[in-house]
Protein backbone atom coordinates (compact mmCIF):
# COMPACT_ATOMS: atom_id res chain seq x y z
CA UNK A 1 0.00 0.00 0.00
CA UNK A 2 2.90 2.36 0.68
CA UNK A 3 3.65 4.64 -2.22
CA UNK A 4 0.16 4.73 -3.68
CA UNK A 5 -1.49 8.13 -3.52
CA UNK A 6 -4.88 9.42 -4.50
CA UNK A 7 -5.62 13.07 -3.73
CA UNK A 8 -9.10 14.22 -4.79
CA UNK A 9 -10.65 17.61 -4.17
CA UNK A 10 -14.04 17.27 -2.51
CA UNK A 11 -14.71 20.89 -1.83
CA UNK A 12 -13.01 24.18 -1.29
CA UNK A 13 -10.00 23.71 0.98
CA UNK A 14 -10.71 20.03 1.66
CA UNK A 15 -9.32 16.75 0.31
CA UNK A 16 -9.56 12.98 0.24
CA UNK A 17 -6.55 10.74 0.71
CA UNK A 18 -6.90 7.04 -0.11
CA UNK A 19 -4.82 3.87 0.10
CA UNK A 20 -1.86 5.34 1.97
CA UNK A 21 0.31 4.41 4.93
CA UNK A 22 0.61 7.69 6.78
CA UNK A 23 3.05 9.06 9.32
CA UNK A 24 2.52 11.73 11.96
CA UNK A 25 4.50 14.25 9.88
CA UNK A 26 2.31 13.62 6.85
CA UNK A 27 -0.86 14.10 8.86
CA UNK A 28 0.51 17.18 10.60
CA UNK A 29 0.92 18.77 7.17
CA UNK A 30 -2.71 17.98 6.35
CA UNK A 31 -3.88 19.58 9.61
CA UNK A 32 -2.09 22.77 8.62
CA UNK A 33 -4.73 23.60 6.03
CA UNK A 34 -7.38 23.95 8.73
CA UNK A 35 -9.92 22.11 6.53
CA UNK A 36 -11.41 18.64 7.18
CA UNK A 37 -9.72 15.69 5.46
CA UNK A 38 -11.23 12.36 4.45
CA UNK A 39 -9.02 9.27 4.78
CA UNK A 40 -10.16 6.13 2.98
CA UNK A 41 -8.57 2.72 3.46
CA UNK A 42 -5.45 4.28 4.97
CA UNK A 43 -3.05 2.65 7.41
CA UNK A 44 -2.25 4.55 10.60
CA UNK A 45 -1.32 1.52 12.66
CA UNK A 46 0.84 2.41 15.70
CA UNK A 47 0.92 6.06 14.58
CA UNK A 48 1.26 8.85 17.16
CA UNK A 49 -1.47 11.38 16.35
CA UNK A 50 -1.69 12.80 19.87
CA UNK A 51 -2.75 16.44 20.24
CA UNK A 52 -3.32 16.92 16.49
CA UNK A 53 -6.29 19.02 15.36
CA UNK A 54 -8.44 16.73 13.19
CA UNK A 55 -11.80 18.37 13.78
CA UNK A 56 -14.37 17.24 11.22
CA UNK A 57 -12.10 14.58 9.69
CA UNK A 58 -13.58 11.36 8.31
CA UNK A 59 -11.81 8.00 8.71
CA UNK A 60 -13.35 5.33 6.49
CA UNK A 61 -12.19 1.69 6.39
CA UNK A 62 -8.90 2.75 8.00
CA UNK A 63 -6.50 0.62 10.06
CA UNK A 64 -6.14 2.46 13.38
CA UNK A 65 -4.80 -0.47 15.40
CA UNK A 66 -2.89 0.85 18.44
CA UNK A 67 -3.05 4.38 17.01
CA UNK A 68 -2.60 7.11 19.64
CA UNK A 69 -5.15 9.95 19.51
CA UNK A 70 -4.47 11.12 23.09
CA UNK A 71 -5.48 14.75 23.56
CA UNK A 72 -6.45 15.08 19.88
CA UNK A 73 -9.16 17.45 18.67
CA UNK A 74 -11.76 15.18 17.01
CA UNK A 75 -15.00 17.13 17.38
CA UNK A 76 -17.42 16.26 14.51
CA UNK A 77 -15.05 13.51 13.33
CA UNK A 78 -16.44 10.29 11.81
CA UNK A 79 -15.02 6.76 12.06
CA UNK A 80 -16.78 4.41 9.65
CA UNK A 81 -15.84 0.76 9.21
CA UNK A 82 -12.49 1.22 10.95
CA UNK A 83 -10.29 -1.26 12.80
CA UNK A 84 -9.09 0.46 15.95
CA UNK A 85 -8.32 -2.32 18.43
CA UNK A 86 -6.12 -1.13 21.32
CA UNK A 87 -6.15 2.46 20.05
CA UNK A 88 -5.93 5.25 22.63
CA UNK A 89 -8.17 8.33 22.86
CA UNK A 90 -7.19 9.44 26.37
CA UNK A 91 -8.41 13.00 26.92
CA UNK A 92 -9.48 13.36 23.27
CA UNK A 93 -12.19 15.89 22.38
CA UNK A 94 -14.90 14.03 20.45
CA UNK A 95 -18.04 16.15 20.80
CA UNK A 96 -20.57 15.28 18.05
CA UNK A 97 -18.26 12.53 16.77
CA UNK A 98 -19.72 9.48 15.02
CA UNK A 99 -18.38 5.92 15.29
CA UNK A 100 -20.17 3.47 13.00
CA UNK A 101 -19.62 -0.17 12.09
CA UNK A 102 -16.15 -0.23 13.60
CA UNK A 103 -14.06 -2.45 15.88
CA UNK A 104 -12.83 -0.46 18.89
CA UNK A 105 -12.10 -3.46 21.12
CA UNK A 106 -9.77 -2.81 24.08
CA UNK A 107 -9.59 0.86 23.13
CA UNK A 108 -8.81 3.42 25.85
CA UNK A 109 -11.21 6.39 26.05
CA UNK A 110 -10.29 7.48 29.59
CA UNK A 111 -11.28 11.12 30.26
CA UNK A 112 -12.36 11.62 26.63
CA UNK A 113 -15.23 13.96 25.79
CA UNK A 114 -18.00 12.12 23.95
CA UNK A 115 -20.73 14.71 24.43
CA UNK A 116 -23.51 14.24 21.83
CA UNK A 117 -21.45 11.51 20.11
CA UNK A 118 -23.22 8.65 18.31
CA UNK A 119 -21.89 5.07 18.43
CA UNK A 120 -23.74 2.49 16.33
CA UNK A 121 -23.06 -1.06 15.17
CA UNK A 122 -19.69 -1.26 16.90
CA UNK A 123 -17.62 -3.81 18.78
CA UNK A 124 -16.07 -2.31 21.93
CA UNK A 125 -15.08 -5.43 23.85
CA UNK A 126 -12.99 -4.51 26.89
CA UNK A 127 -13.00 -0.78 26.09
CA UNK A 128 -12.10 1.58 28.94
CA UNK A 129 -14.53 4.51 29.25
CA UNK A 130 -13.53 5.60 32.75
CA UNK A 131 -14.29 9.28 33.52
CA UNK A 132 -15.69 9.88 30.02
CA UNK A 133 -17.82 12.99 29.54
CA UNK A 134 -20.89 11.47 27.97
CA UNK A 135 -23.77 13.98 28.04
CA UNK A 136 -26.29 13.02 25.31
CA UNK A 137 -24.13 10.10 24.13
CA UNK A 138 -26.17 7.72 21.91
CA UNK A 139 -25.51 3.97 21.86
CA UNK A 140 -27.18 1.51 19.49
CA UNK A 141 -26.13 -2.06 18.66
CA UNK A 142 -22.87 -1.78 20.60
CA UNK A 143 -20.98 -4.75 22.05
CA UNK A 144 -19.54 -3.50 25.37
CA UNK A 145 -18.84 -6.88 26.95
CA UNK A 146 -16.14 -6.71 29.63
CA UNK A 147 -15.87 -2.94 29.13
CA UNK A 148 -15.08 -0.57 32.02
CA UNK A 149 -17.66 2.17 32.60
CA UNK A 150 -17.71 2.97 36.35
CA UNK A 151 -19.96 5.87 37.42
CA UNK A 152 -21.22 6.31 33.84
CA UNK A 153 -24.51 8.19 33.54
CA UNK A 154 -27.21 6.62 31.38
CA UNK A 155 -29.97 8.57 33.06
CA UNK A 156 -33.13 8.72 30.90
CA UNK A 157 -31.25 7.32 27.88
CA UNK A 158 -32.78 4.85 25.44
CA UNK A 159 -30.30 1.99 25.04
CA UNK A 160 -30.92 -0.16 21.95
CA UNK A 161 -29.31 -3.60 21.65
CA UNK A 162 -26.35 -2.76 23.88
CA UNK A 163 -24.54 -5.76 25.36
CA UNK A 164 -23.06 -4.92 28.78
CA UNK A 165 -22.30 -8.57 29.58
CA UNK A 166 -19.59 -8.89 32.27
CA UNK A 167 -18.89 -5.14 32.06
CA UNK A 168 -17.76 -3.08 35.07
CA UNK A 169 -20.82 -0.86 35.67
CA UNK A 170 -20.19 0.00 39.31
CA UNK A 171 -22.09 3.11 40.48
CA UNK A 172 -23.65 3.71 37.05
CA UNK A 173 -26.81 5.82 36.93
CA UNK A 174 -29.59 4.08 34.96
CA UNK A 175 -32.48 6.05 36.48
CA UNK A 176 -35.28 6.42 33.96
CA UNK A 177 -33.32 4.57 31.27
CA UNK A 178 -35.05 2.29 28.75
CA UNK A 179 -33.38 -0.99 27.78
CA UNK A 180 -34.40 -2.32 24.36
CA UNK A 181 -32.89 -5.72 23.61
CA UNK A 182 -29.96 -5.11 25.97
CA UNK A 183 -27.98 -7.47 28.18
CA UNK A 184 -26.70 -6.97 31.73
CA UNK A 185 -25.80 -10.64 32.15
CA UNK A 186 -22.86 -11.06 34.51
CA UNK A 187 -22.17 -7.32 34.76
CA UNK A 188 -20.85 -5.75 37.97
CA UNK A 189 -23.85 -3.68 39.11
CA UNK A 190 -22.60 -2.71 42.57
CA UNK A 191 -24.18 0.55 43.79
CA UNK A 192 -26.00 1.17 40.47
CA UNK A 193 -29.28 3.12 40.48
CA UNK A 194 -32.27 1.83 38.48
CA UNK A 195 -35.21 3.88 39.78
CA UNK A 196 -37.90 4.10 37.04
CA UNK A 197 -35.66 2.22 34.59
CA UNK A 198 -37.53 -0.03 32.14
CA UNK A 199 -35.80 -3.42 32.27
CA UNK A 200 -38.62 -5.48 30.76
CA UNK A 201 -36.71 -6.13 27.52
CA UNK A 202 -33.31 -6.63 29.16
CA UNK A 203 -31.44 -9.88 29.75
CA UNK A 204 -30.62 -9.64 33.45
CA UNK A 205 -29.00 -13.06 33.58
CA UNK A 206 -29.60 -15.27 36.56
CA UNK A 207 -31.27 -12.98 39.10
CA UNK A 208 -30.73 -13.88 42.73
CA UNK A 209 -32.87 -12.62 45.57
CA UNK A 210 -29.79 -11.21 47.23
CA UNK A 211 -29.19 -9.05 44.15
CA UNK A 212 -32.81 -7.99 43.58
CA UNK A 213 -32.40 -4.87 45.70
CA UNK A 214 -30.07 -3.47 43.04
CA UNK A 215 -33.09 -3.12 40.75
CA UNK A 216 -35.24 -1.36 43.34
CA UNK A 217 -37.74 1.01 41.71
CA UNK A 218 -37.24 -0.46 38.22
CA UNK A 219 -39.90 -1.96 35.95
CA UNK A 220 -39.46 -5.68 35.22
CA UNK A 221 -41.55 -8.20 33.27
CA UNK A 222 -43.77 -10.92 34.71
CA UNK A 223 -41.23 -13.50 33.54
CA UNK A 224 -38.40 -11.72 35.36
CA UNK A 225 -40.57 -11.45 38.48
CA UNK A 226 -41.44 -15.14 38.22
CA UNK A 227 -37.77 -16.08 38.17
CA UNK A 228 -37.31 -14.24 41.45
CA UNK A 229 -40.37 -15.76 43.08
CA UNK A 230 -39.40 -19.27 42.00
CA UNK A 231 -36.43 -18.97 44.32
CA UNK A 232 -38.94 -18.72 47.15
CA UNK A 233 -40.77 -21.78 45.88
CA UNK A 234 -43.66 -19.73 44.48
CA UNK A 235 -45.12 -20.09 41.00
CA UNK A 236 -46.61 -17.23 38.97
CA UNK A 237 -49.51 -18.05 36.60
Amino acid sequence: MEGRSEMVSIGEGSSTLADQELSRDALRQLTGSGAPVELRNCVLEDADLSRLDMEGWRFEQCNLTRTCFDGAQLDDAAFVGCRAAKASFVGAKMTDARIEGSDFSNTNFRRATLTSAVITGCKMLGADLTEVRSLELQLEEVLLRMATLPSFSFRKKVLKRVDFGEADLRMCDFRGATFEGCSLRGANLADCRFELADLRDADLGEIKLTDARRFRGAMISRQQAAELLEQLGLLVF
